[in-house]
């Protein structure tokens, strides 16, 4: 191995070195070393050389045992500096594999692949460990959880919790609570320089057990937003049928279902001019002809037309041509060729690439 350019011993003076060196075996460099001394030389080496490690990441306990080693040392000479690093480095070649370590990281690698229910228990467990930090963990939460944080809690824990989010979360926290609220929770912020680490830690471990405990949900969707979607692969006649029978036992219940609710009608109302090139796109042309031509005798001629007026003009006389050759569509299959382009604007809303415009009665009440 090429010899290193630079000892770690560089800065110290000589009477210190020769009286603190770390003793070596003849013949045998590096083996008298224990692994905490081979991990700070390494550390040290590392550092030297002008490296960033991330050592913020090790428990606070290993941070202290690594330090106090590296206060403890002196001098190590080159022979015993290269058998570490060439220990070092065959321990490195030698993984295989590596997992994250403790519980918080394995929920961030399986995070998607494990229940919810699952997920929740391990998150408590995590948050029963002495070494977990609860604020990463309040960090990932979503707004709307940590808002109501804000108006229930003290100023102070506020004031706490606010300084350990990232500034654009906090800033964003901030601006969504009345302003006399936020004034004193600004106030409060100017109190918390002295307050010690454990302090914090323990607000920390408050906050996350309240905000883990409330109890999981078995759907993620709200229950309109279920009943809607199941409706809206429903035949027309089962539909209405449907909504006739919530609309006479809950009224309330079968307006937001309505709202949910998204058929070939609701086109010509709620879909962008501009988006409905993308709707057509994953739809076999077969089936759109059938979808138009049947939408006519169905009612929906006006969502038909929407869809003919925003595509180009060479494809819609293409379309209407096909659409008179084609003459009386059957009912069934009119149905099943309108609810496939209905799924094709639900794919897109849910992949994010288009959103729908305000229902009537939604844009009225706002």
């Amino acid at each position: 191995m090429t010899a290193l350019p630079m000892p770690v011993s560089a800065g110290t003076p000589a009477p210190v070195r020769r009286q603190a060196a770390i003793p070596r075996p003849p013949g045998v460099a590096g083996t008298a070393l224990t692994g905490r001394q081979k991990a700070a030389i390494i550390v040290r080496l590392l550092l030297a050389e002008g490296d960033s490690l991330p050592l913020r990441a090790l428990p606070d306990h290993m941070q202290a045992a690594l330090t106090e080693q590296i206060g403890a040392m002196r001098t190590v000479d080159r022979a015993t500096l290269e058998a570490v690093v060439e220990e070092f480095i065959a321990q490195l070649d030698s993984i295989g594999l590596s997992f994250p370590g403790g519980i918080d990281g394995a929920l961030h690698m399986l995070d998607g692949h494990i229940s919810a229910t699952a997920a929740s228990r391990l998150k408590r467990l995590s948050g029963a460990s002495s070494k977990a930090d609860p604020w990463d963990r309040i960090a990932a939460l979503e707004i709307e959880k940590l808002l109501p944080v804000l108006s229930e809690e003290s100023a102070e824990v506020c004031a706490v919790m606010l300084s350990k989010l990232p500034v654009g979360r906090a800033a964003e926290l901030l601006g969504r609570l009345p302003g006399e609220r936020a004034r004193r929770i600004a106030h409060a912020v100017g109190q918390t320089g002295n307050i010690d680490p454990e302090t914090v830690r323990r607000i920390g471990l408050a906050l996350a057990a309240q905000l883990e405990s409330q109890p999981l949900r078995a759907f993620e969707a709200e229950p309109h937003e279920r009943i809607g979607a199941i409706l809206n692969a429903s035949p027309a006649a089962m539909r209405d049928e449907v909504m006739e029978g919530l609309a006479a036992d809950d009224e309330v219940f079968a307006r937001q279902v309505r709202k949910a609710i998204f058929t070939f009608a609701d086109i010509a109302h709620r879909i962008e001019g501009r988006d409905i090139s993308k709707v057509i796109r994953g739809v076999e042309q077969a089936r759109l002809v059938t979808a138009l031509a049947g939408a006519a005798a169905e009612g929906d001629a006006a969502s038909a037309e929407f869809i003919l007026a925003n595509m180009s003009q060479r494809m819609a006389a293409t379309l209407r041509e096909e659409i008179a050759e084609r003459g009386k569509v059957r009912e069934k299959d009119a149905e099943a060729a309108m609810t496939e382009i209905v799924a094709s604007v639900r794919t897109l809303i849910d992949a994010g690439e288009i959103t729908l415009r305000p229902a009537e009665e939604e844009a009225e009440e706002g």
